[in-house]
């Protein structure tokens, strides 16, 4: 079996935990409320600004042996520039103050999700930092897009108010694709661990902040 397959195979458990957030069934049916919607952008918003300086992170830390995932992390880096702003944009479009958003402070869970992420490039192996992109991008290709048809379809709002879900269900197919490639790409028993260990945990964090959401007819926080 190759890593990224047993990658695939040893998260399967974390991943169904993470789906089976109440909010994410209610997004899926058409059921999730614009208070819903919005605090989601909103959390999205405080991790997402943090991918640039992961990954420029990640990059440097990474020992030479391993110059052609610093390589392929810049690549990364090209692709995720300005996503935050998009979240931004999408929360405007749904009526909230985006600025307000931009100096709030994420709940708990988003806090946390990004304190682990910088705490094991910095203190443990950089490399498990995929861990992280494992669990964003591979839950992104199986549930932005529907979940923003369905939500759109739910709460009657613009196309200009899921760009960051539309683009990253798209942008993401391919983006998996890649990483695969670079996940097989690794020998050393101790970076493939360093990965599996920081997917596993990300997606029990990443699944707290789904379950962090108020539930259906609470009201929003921006942040």
């Amino acid at each position: 079996m190759n890593f990224f397959d047993r990658l695939q195979a040893e998260t399967a458990a974390e991943r169904a935990t993470l789906v089976a957030a109440p909010v994410i069934a209610d997004a899926l049916e058409g059921r999730m409320t614009l208070a819903q919607y919005t605090a989601f952008l909103g959390q999205a918003y405080h991790h997402v600004k943090h991918t640039l300086p992961l990954l420029m992170a990640c990059g440097a830390r990474l020992p030479e042996r391993l110059e052609w995932l610093r390589t392929a992390t810049a690549h990364y880096i090209e692709e995720e520039t300005g996503h935050q702003e998009w979240i931004l944009d999408d929360l405007a479009a749904c009526g909230v103050d985006k600025e307000a958003v931009r100096r709030g402070r994420p709940g708990l869970a988003a806090e946390l999700m990004v304190s682990y992420a910088y705490d094991t490039i910095q203190r443990g192996n950089p490399v498990g930092f995929f861990g992280m992109v494992q669990v964003l991008e591979g839950t992104s290709i199986n549930l932005a897009s529907r979940a923003a048809d369905a939500i759109q379809r739910g709460l009657h709002l613009p196309d200009a108010a899921f760009t960051y879900l539309r683009s990253h269900g798209a942008l993401d197919i391919g983006h998996v694709q890649f990483f695969e490639r670079l996940m097989n790409r690794l020998d050393r028993e101790e970076d493939r661990d360093a990965v599996l260990h920081c997917a596993k945990v990300m997606y029990r964090l990443y699944g707290d902040m789904f379950r962090s959401l108020p539930p259906c007819g609470e009201v929003a926080r921006a942040a």
